[in-house]
């Protein structure tokens, strides 16, 4: 038997098939690189949890394709009943990552939302893709839009009752600012409840609330089941918009931060991947409706991740502001200004009692210098000004500049 490699021979070879890349290298010898290189996955085995929805898309594709093996981990996706069950997951550890609404992670960090942890999003997994549903009865006596709905709410004086998916997500904030961009406060006008997604068409069937706002495809299917009617998307009330992300804990990434790493390496590709063409599209659609992930019929999945919409009232149209995934990465980076708004909008509602320092928040859950590490390395472009500029369907532009002021400047607040 020949005596093991010395230490430092070891090493040098290490180093010179790290130097000359894997051109010619055994299979046994890139492993030896990577398990003794510093950038190996500390933990290999990762729970992501994700709720049943289309945008679950890139974390299902990640597992399903094989990308986190090629990143040194191995994903086991976690469908989960609801977001306050996500939310308790990550916080006391059972899941490692989750595919999560934007707001829920803010909501967690301030403890608006449950316990207090600090957290972290590392990167968009969507942009747009939601929408605000209305019951056919509504529909029926004219209520197909927010002035329409404003104007018989005003005649009917009935109690209204709203559906968000969690009250400091991203479904909330866009049903109560829809709401009062039409005109409704919806805190002293309406009543808002929390409907987790996969329950929504049901709870509509049985007459439990007069509208909703959900991702995807619980909207189409409340079209194809026939009680329920778009009204909006929500790319309609802010074109581009985040909406869920990659959240964890922050002691996550500092405990694991190369398993993080290869896991937003993992799901990056796999957004580039379900964007690249609409034959990896449709085959997504069909992953994902399976009964372990969405437990739908691909055909409630497939037309709106195309563009192809119709709101159940005879309309159809193309929209080019559909639900992308990746986008050539301009779907992925963290605004801090994105993380802002959501903060802005918590107080504007009184989910906040104070004024938080909204940047400083921002810049603690937000990992920009994560996220522009792992796109740099995998030549994905990222801006330069974590801000940008956006206008809403109300007119009201935010630009992340004077926080305080924007939020405050409201006609309609709690």
């Amino acid at each position: 038997m020949t005596d093991p490699m010395p230490t430092s021979l070891q090493r040098r070879t290490v180093l010179q098939a790290a130097s000359v890349g894997a051109v010619g290298v055994s299979p046994a010898l890139r492993a030896l690189v990577h398990a003794q290189g510093s950038d190996a996955p500390e933990k290999k085995e990762i729970r992501i949890g994700i709720i049943a929805l289309t945008d679950c898309a890139s974390v299902v594709m990640a597992s399903v394709l094989g990308l986190d093996k090629k990143h040194g981990v191995s994903i086991m996706v976690s469908k989960e009943a609801s977001w306050a069950g996500v939310r308790d997951k990550l916080v006391n550890g059972e899941l490692d990552f989750a595919h999560v609404l934007y707001g829920l992670v803010y909501g967690v960090h301030l403890g608006t939302a449950g316990p207090k942890k600090d957290m972290a999003v590392l990167m968009g997994l969507n942009r747009n893709g939601q929408a605000i549903t209305l019951s056919k009865a509504l529909a029926d006596k004219g209520a197909v839009d927010g002035p329409a709905l404003a104007r018989l709410m005003a005649k009917e004086r009935r109690e209204y009752i709203f559906a968000g998916t969690f009250p400091t997500g991203t479904h909330a904030m866009w049903m109560h600012y829809w709401l009062a961009a039409a005109g409704i406060d919806p805190v002293s006008g309406a009543k808002l409840i929390t409907v987790p997604p996969p329950q929504m068409v049901a709870n509509m069937r049985v007459g439990n609330m007069d509208g909703f706002c959900v991702g995807e495809p619980w909207n189409h299917r409340a079209i194809m089941d026939g009680i329920g009617i778009t009204a909006n998307t929500t790319q309609d009330i802010w074109k581009d918009h985040p909406e869920k992300v990659l959240g964890c804990t922050a002691d996550f990434v500092k405990k694991y931060p190369n398993t993080t790493r290869a896991v937003m390496m993992a799901v990056l590709e796999a957004g580039r991947w379900i964007d690249a063409s609409l034959s990896n599209k449709m085959k997504m659609a069909e992953t994902v409706a399976q009964k372990s992930f969405i437990n739908t019929s691909a055909d409630a999945i497939n037309q709106r991740i195309l563009g192809r919409y119709q709101n159940g009232l005879g309309k159809t149209w193309d929209d080019p502001n559909h639900m992308k995934f990746f986008d050539d990465g301009a779907v992925n980076f963290p605004y801090l200004s994105d993380g802002m708004w959501f903060l802005t909008q918590h107080k504007r509602w009184g989910l906040l009692k104070e004024h938080p320092d909204y940047l400083g928040v921002a810049g603690q859950i937000n990992q920009i210098e994560l996220y522009r590490s792992v796109a740099g390395a995998m030549k994905i472009s990222a801006p330069k000004d974590p801000m940008r500029t956006s206008k809403f369907i109300d007119g009201v532009v935010w630009d992340g500049k004077e926080p305080a002021k924007y939020a405050d400047s409201f006609k309609i607040r709690a």
